[in-house]
């Protein structure tokens, strides 16, 4: 059931920070699980646990280039094992074979000498022989249909060598969200400076990464008019999991969101969020699962939105949860807002969030040097400590 929206005022109460970011990883919808080839599935999540099929290693493996050697030497060398021969070898005690790293250990060995180790007599060996040494048993990493890894975890690089070495040539992951971003204002200029009555775009040119640094697919980004109708058009013809709307959440005469919405039966989920800055954004839902993200159109403002509405929403599209801030001390305290959350650009080091300054709507000075939102509960003081919004979409949060 769609909300009725006022054009002049916001149609719900103005959400809590929290809340409105827990609400908007609660309403995303996690993709549908898909097949990928390992080349194609970097960056992704796993949809289903990752299962190993086999034991690594299949067999008892050296560990060390050298000689693989049978009971106390000295020994007699009888041929060499390469890490892909695949003849049966057999060793007696007394015997032994050189032997490369990786390969299969000869039946019979009771250790690998490594070669710094090894001192060769003519055909006898000599040196260190403890049993066992240097000898990667089978099953060693895993057993056959051994859990390695459970759902929900990203595929990087370190797992996709994982799957391949259980012998995997595909995995079952959710699909990266497809991400369509509008920017709307008639005073906007995309080359060169702002002017009288001309403002330079800000947003536009930080929205493709922001979108890509949080696991989603960016589309174009595109430029409207201040128009309801061509907003409404674009809103219907775009079929992206996740739409963002730029300059037109707030309640002015050219803010045609929540109108456009509204004649097109979206629900509207978050309505306002006492933050500052970024207190204009807006979560609405289409009947066939789209969201829309309604971005202020001062730059930082716009930033702390996404930060706070869009990579909860994407998180839990992947499949991800919402994951718990880290607590930084504020060295020399910074003065809370009464009633709204506030997001200060801050700079970790050793000894806590140093804020930055130009932390205005409208700045990105700020933000640009920094590497995290301080994220500062409402109070009648100064905090002394507060939460860490990562900056980077990507990144998890940390402790200080």
């Amino acid at each position: 059931m769609s909300q009725s929206i006022d054009v002049a005022r916001h149609a719900g109460p103005v959400l809590p920070w929290d809340v409105a970011r827990e609400l908007a990883h609660a309403t995303g919808t996690p993709l549908k699980a898909v097949s990928k080839p390992l080349s194609d599935a970097g960056g992704l999540v796993l949809a289903s646990p990752l299962v190993s099929p086999m034991a690594v290693p299949p067999v008892d493996r050296a560990a060390m280039d050298g000689y693989a050697v049978c009971g106390g030497g000295p020994w007699r060398v009888v041929q060499h094992v390469g890490a892909g021969c695949s003849a049966p070898v057999v060793l007696t005690v007394g015997e032994a074979c050189s032997i490369a790293t990786g390969a299969a250990v000869p039946s019979g060995a009771t250790s690998v000498v490594r070669d710094e180790d090894a001192v060769l007599v003519g055909e006898l060996l000599q040196g260190p022989a403890e049993p066992g040494r240097h000898i990667r048993r089978a099953g060693e990493e895993c057993q056959a249909d051994e859990l390695l890894l459970p759902a929900g975890v990203v595929v990087d690089p370190a797992v996709l060598g994982l799957a391949a070495s259980v012998g995997l040539n595909r995995l079952t992951v959710i699909p990266q969200p497809r991400v369509a971003a509008f920017v709307t204002g008639d005073e906007l200029v995309h080359r060169g400076a702002s002017g009288p009555g001309r403002v330079r775009d800000a947003i536009g040119p930080m929205l493709p990464g922001l979108i890509t640094r949080a696991g989603a697919q960016a589309g174009p980004v595109q430029h409207l008019p201040d128009s309801r109708q061509a907003l409404i058009e674009a809103l219907r013809s775009t079929d992206a999991e996740l739409i963002l709307v730029s300059g037109s959440s707030a309640s002015g005469p050219a803010d045609h969101l929540r109108p456009a919405l509204a004649a097109l039966g979206a629900e509207l989920i978050v309505d306002g969020v006492a933050c500052r800055p970024g207190h204009p954004q807006a979560l609405a839902r289409f009947d066939d699962g789209r969201l829309v993200l309604g971005l202020p159109g001062n730059p930082l403002a716009a930033l702390t939105a996404f930060l706070t509405l869009g990579v909860a929403a994407i998180r839990r599209m992947r499949g991800l949860s919402l994951p718990a801030l880290t607590f930084a001390p504020l060295p020399g305290g910074v003065p809370c807002h009464p009633r709204s959350t506030r997001l200060v650009p801050v700079r970790v080091t050793a000894q806590g969030a140093v804020p930055l300054g130009h932390g205005g709507s409208a700045m990105l000075r700020g933000a640009a040097a920094a590497d995290a939102l301080a994220v500062i509960d409402p109070g009648p003081a100064s905090a002394i400590a507060a939460r860490l919004l990562p900056l980077d979409p990507g990144a998890q949060p940390w402790a200080v």
